[in-house]
């Protein structure tokens, strides 16, 4: 059953649209591919379907008609598109030909039989008339009488036995010769009938009409009631009002061509006025109607492929909006606009409009949480954006920033761990701030980073306090400030610098200083403590000297000693 309304095809309890079907659009778009059926030898198909109708035509049959019609049907089988459906017609018209002559013999072996049953019947009356039973002789002996009367009876109902047997064998053949009858017409006729539903859901309505008026010149009864199951005959009662018959499936293709006729010619005419959309839902309609019918298949190619073009286009653009890829189909959606001026781009557009504004709505949260820093967040709504909208050139700009940040952290967290690797605080302090923000969500390297951090500003407090030093003319003081935290970083470069130069500046310190320190190693007391005295002169203000004075002290006087 088929709703124009609403194009919705409904079969055998099942509903689907008629255009929005895989199966459907492969045999539609091959269809709109296929040259036009316009060649000499479709003509003369097309030429000889229409001469055999008319031979068959209620107004014009004869019996030379009909079996001129009958022989035209193996001419027509033997062309390609005709797909040997005239061969079954013609097979099937052979056939009930056979079950008739066959009926009609039966008929005549019946008229025989009836007379046999005259002759029968006629000779048993008389046995019955000749042997009709008489009373007894007279006799006072009961007994007698009894016996003489069974003998009778016995007589009698011999001589009428082979009449009556006989009578009742030709009663019997009369019967299963009327019963067989009626069952050999009845099979010719459902099978006939079943050639024509068949040809009909074939929608070959063309051979439905040569079919239903062979049926109608075979069987002269005038019985065209289909004899179909009780689903079929329910079907046509709820959609019709009227069991199936002969009639109605011949009204039913009449209909159908006449309706693949109109479609066409709106076709034409829509297709003159650019409105493509519903000259393309006008074609499919005819199409799914009367797939067969000449109207259909002499479209010229070049007339089909307008429809196919946009057929293509939209099925492109359902493709896209099923795919979420909405920037492909904003562009099919200003193409078939352009090209049918009828095309009706709401519902698309809309569906667009929706996803661009909820897909701009999750990444405006992306955006706020990455710069908080919530992770989680900010995957939620990137993933939320993405199952909207997954190919939204927003959703790459924004995501790609995004996960560059991430690599550049990434990135900033291995250069970090090789730096501490080779203890290079320096490198790390001066980078400092990219560290920072790269450890933010990593407590573990927070904490080595902050060590760094804190270690490099003695350093660089040493520093600042050397310099101010050694600008006041105290190059000793200050080569002593920097030499204490050399001690504990010995690979600043930096510090290392600082000390080099001013080693140079305070050189005779140093050189005093560091004799002190070598005498001392070696145990030589006094010596050392002479040069701990000598270096003290050249920097009063020495702590090293000071220690050194205080350690050697305390070797040559003992604390005992001391106090006494």
């Amino acid at each position: 059953m088929f709703d124009p309304s609403t194009e919705i095809v409904t079969w055998n309890g099942r509903s689907w649209h008629i255009t929005d079907n895989r199966l459907f659009q492969a045999r539609f778009e091959k269809f709109l591919n296929a040259p036009e059926e316009d060649t000499d030898e479709d003509k003369a198909y097309r030429s000889l379907l229409r001469t055999i109708s008319e031979k068959l035509a209620p107004a014009t049959t004869t019996p030379q008609s009909l079996d001129e019609a009958f022989r035209l049907l193996s001419q027509a089988s033997r062309y390609p598109i005709d797909a040997q459906l005239c061969e079954g017609i013609g097979n099937a018209v052979y056939s009930t030909w056979r079950a008739l002559k066959q009926s009609e013999h039966l008929a005549r072996a019946n008229a025989s039989l009836e007379d046999e049953r005259r002759r029968h019947e006629w000779n048993l009356r008389i046995a019955s008339d000749t042997s009709k039973l008489t009373a007894p002789p007279p006799s006072r002996d009961n007994e007698y009488r009894r016996e003489w009367l069974k003998t009778m009876q016995n007589r009698r109902e011999t001589e009428m036995a082979p009449h009556a047997t006989r009578l009742a064998e030709t009663l019997l053949t009369i019967k299963a010769n009327q019963a067989k009858k009626e069952v050999t017409e009845l099979q010719a006729k459902i099978e006939f009938q079943a050639l024509i539903l068949q040809l009909f859901l074939q929608r070959r309505f063309e051979h439905v009409l040569i079919a239903c008026r062979f049926y109608r010149n075979i069987f002269a009864d005038g019985s065209t009631t289909m004899n179909v199951g009780t689903e079929t005959k329910d079907f046509f009662m709820k959609t019709t009002g009227s069991p199936p018959t002969v009639s109605t499936f011949e009204t039913l293709a009449s209909e159908a061509i006449r309706d693949v006729h109109e479609g066409i010619e709106a076709y034409y005419f829509l297709l003159s006025k650019n409105e493509l959309q519903s000259a393309t839902r006008r074609l499919s309609e005819a199409f799914a109607i009367g797939e067969y019918l000449s109207e259909i298949r002499t479209i010229p190619r070049e007339k089909k492929r307008q429809a196919l073009k946009f057929t293509q286009k939209t099925n492109q653009l359902i493709s896209a909006l099923d795919v979420k890829d909405y920037g492909l189909a904003e562009k099919l959606v200003k193409e078939l606009e352009t090209e049918a001026v009828d095309f009706d781009a709401s519902k698309p557009l809309a569906a667009i409009e929706t996803a661009r504004t909820v897909s701009a709505m999750h990444l405006a949260k992306a955006r706020n949480a990455a710069v908080s820093g919530d992770r989680a967040t900010l995957e939620a709504e990137l993933k939320a954006a993405t199952e909207i909208w997954p190919r939204n050139p927003a959703l790459a700009d924004i995501g790609g920033r995004i996960f560059d940040s991430a690599d550049v952290q990434q990135k900033a967290l291995h250069d970090l761990d090789q730096l501490l690797s080779q203890r290079n605080y320096r490198q790390i302090y001066e980078d400092r701030l990219r560290f920072i923000a790269a450890t933010a969500l990593y407590p573990d390297r927070q904490e080595a980073l902050k060590k760094v951090l804190e270690d490099m500003q003695t350093i660089e407090g040493a520093l600042i306090r050397a310099t101010e030093i050694a600008r006041h003319g105290d190059p000793a003081s200050a080569w002593e400030t920097i030499e204490v935290v050399f001690q504990k970083f010995p690979e600043d470069n930096k510090l290392n610098q600082a000390r080099a130069n001013l080693t140079t500046q305070a050189a005779d310190f140093v050189r005093t200083l560091r004799t002190a320190q070598e005498l001392e190693e070696k145990g030589q007391t006094g010596a050392a403590l002479a040069w701990y005295l000598k270096a003290q002169r050249l920097s009063p203000t020495s702590v090293f000297c000071k220690e050194g004075i205080d350690r050697l002290v305390k070797e040559v006087i003992p604390p005992a000693s001391a106090d006494l």
